[in-house]
């Protein structure tokens, strides 16, 4: 009997830990476009802030479920927030044996950060690459099914498990997909079959104008006021000498501080924009705080490292 008590024990303990309803951030929007016009927007549904640092988004590409390319996030995001993340490719890039297209302008424009353009990133999915939100490891969403290549894209075709297998119809390939205002978490669990018509609706080709906002039944985005938004997301971060560290802010920044461990502070910029780009090329390797005050008139803090 102490045996099969055990084994009873040990056997849920194994069990996977589900996210509760509006507690953890989740993918509201997914975007794969003309070009190289990519990118995924992150929702927050709870009461509560969050710290980016433990987050990445990563990209499990042609079936593979194993290694994934990450972009590391670092911030903060508030309740009803949503933050959007592009792919940052503003020239020809050479990608193995072709040029690769830059963005359209009038996307770039229309997400919150932009990862760099350096191929390999995850923002070069194209519509058959699982794509990840992980929080220290763990996955609390998916797009896709990791492990599985549905030839193009997923589709709406139940006959072939939702791959192309069948000529269905693209659903995570040039189209823009917004997750349903019913949702209130994201996916933890590596489906059996991906069936985006359950949580997703789909959008025309190109559709950028949603970006950066989402309607939840968790809460609404219209019932945050502007002087409560504070999120904020900064990258790199770890940064290495040289880098350009970018920081985007949902309201305005009126100046960006930095201070080094011994209080010296290092004047950015005085600025009046949503993004601000500096370069680390004289900062020293070490552990910086990151100070923006906003035109609300309060600030963000954010501890930065240069390797």
């Amino acid at each position: 009997m102490k045996r099969i008590l055990q084994l009873i024990f040990t056997t849920f303990l194994a069990l996977p830990l589900f996210a509760q309803d509006c507690t953890e951030l989740f993918f509201s929007e997914y975007v794969e476009g003309p070009a190289n016009n990519n990118g995924v927007e992150i929702y927050n549904p709870s009461n509560n802030n969050f710290d980016l640092s433990a987050y990445s988004v990563n990209r499990y590409s042609n079936g593979s479920s194993s290694g994934p390319e990450s972009w590391p996030l670092s911030g903060t995001i508030v309740p009803g927030q949503a933050v959007s993340i592009g792919n940052g490719q503003l020239d020809s890039v050479w990608v193995t044996s072709y040029w690769s297209v830059p963005v359209d302008p009038v996307f770039y424009n229309a997400t919150n950060l932009h990862c760099s353009g350096v191929y390999p990133t995850p923002f070069y999915f194209n519509g058959d690459d699982a794509i990840t939100l992980e929080k220290d490891g763990g996955i609390i969403d998916i797009i896709g099914k990791v492990g599985e290549d549905p030839g193009s894209a997923w589709t709406d075709d139940a006959t072939a498990g939702y791959t192309d297998a069948n000529g269905g119809t693209w659903w995570t390939k040039r189209q823009t997909l917004v997750r349903k205002s019913s949702v209130k978490k994201g996916v933890t669990m590596n489906p059996i079959v991906f069936n985006p018509t359950l949580e997703w609706d789909s959008l025309p080709d190109g559709t950028y104008s949603g970006l950066g906002s989402h309607n939840c039944d968790c809460i609404s985005s219209t019932n945050i006021s502007q002087g409560e938004n504070e999120s904020f997301v900064v990258y790199p971060n770890p940064a290495n000498i040289g880098d350009n560290i970018v920081i985007n802010t949902y309201n305005k920044i009126d100046r960006v501080v930095v201070y080094d461990i011994s209080g010296k502070s290092f004047l950015v910029n005085k600025i009046n924009a949503n993004r601000l780009v500096f370069p680390t090329n004289t900062l020293s390797s070490g552990s910086y705080i990151l100070k923006a005050w906003l035109d609300t008139g309060s600030f963000v803090e954010h501890k930065i490292i240069i390797r």
